[in-house]
């Protein structure tokens, strides 16, 4: 069973992208007037909230498993969760000047470098658990290798790189990346079926 520092863990993680995409979905202005044509230039600022909108479900998701596969909380989980929501707290920032500028170089490029220190802080969690619970434990067990995660990591590098020439590229691989991990992860589900605590 989880124990208690788990479940506020998971509680205090939850409230905090509950707030990222509250202060996200705040820096959607209303436009002037009530003519369609007056939401063309908020065309770019809603599609990059609706891809990080994504990203952040995508994290909320996966951390509630994460969280399930743990059995004992350390500091350094402790830690290394505040890292993790550190990037994710990011995301409201480079999505609102990636949007506003229009997917420019440098933005994007940005956007692409938190995506990619978040996912590297998901790794670190990850080890951090697994230190902390035991290398037999659900979710050593159910990572293995990990190709997904470590495929997600070079592709937010090569966005980024693309990004200084071509950003559409970059926009794409994010939203390839987000697609990939929009099919749900079942390697921790399966693992706790088979083996429950």
């Amino acid at each position: 069973m989880n124990s208690m520092g788990t479940e506020r863990l998971e509680a205090f993680s939850d409230g905090v992208i509950a707030i990222i995409i509250t202060i996200m979905v705040l820096e959607l202005k209303v436009p002037q007037g009530a003519a369609p044509a007056v939401l063309i230039p908020l065309l770019p600022v809603f599609l990059s909230y609706v891809l990080s909108f994504i990203y952040l479900a995508i994290y909320w998701n996966n951390h509630h498993h994460l969280m399930k596969a743990t059995e004992h909380v350390s500091g350094g989980i402790l830690w290394a969760n505040m890292h993790l929501l550190f990037w994710l707290s990011l995301i409201p920032f480079v999505t609102g000047w990636s949007g506003q500028n229009h997917f420019t170089p440098v933005p994007t490029a940005l956007y692409g470098f938190v995506l990619l220190m978040a996912a590297v802080a998901w790794w670190i969690l990850q080890r951090a658990i697994i230190a902390a619970n035991g290398k037999d434990s659900v979710l050593a067990k159910a990572l293995g290798r990990d190709l997904k995660a470590n495929l997600s990591i070079l592709a937010y590098a090569a966005a980024i790189l693309a990004a200084n020439f071509v950003p559409s590229i970059a926009m794409a691989l994010y939203v390839i990346v987000a697609l990939v991990w929009l099919v749900p992860d079942k390697r921790i589900e399966k693992e706790l079926m088979e083996n429950p605590a």
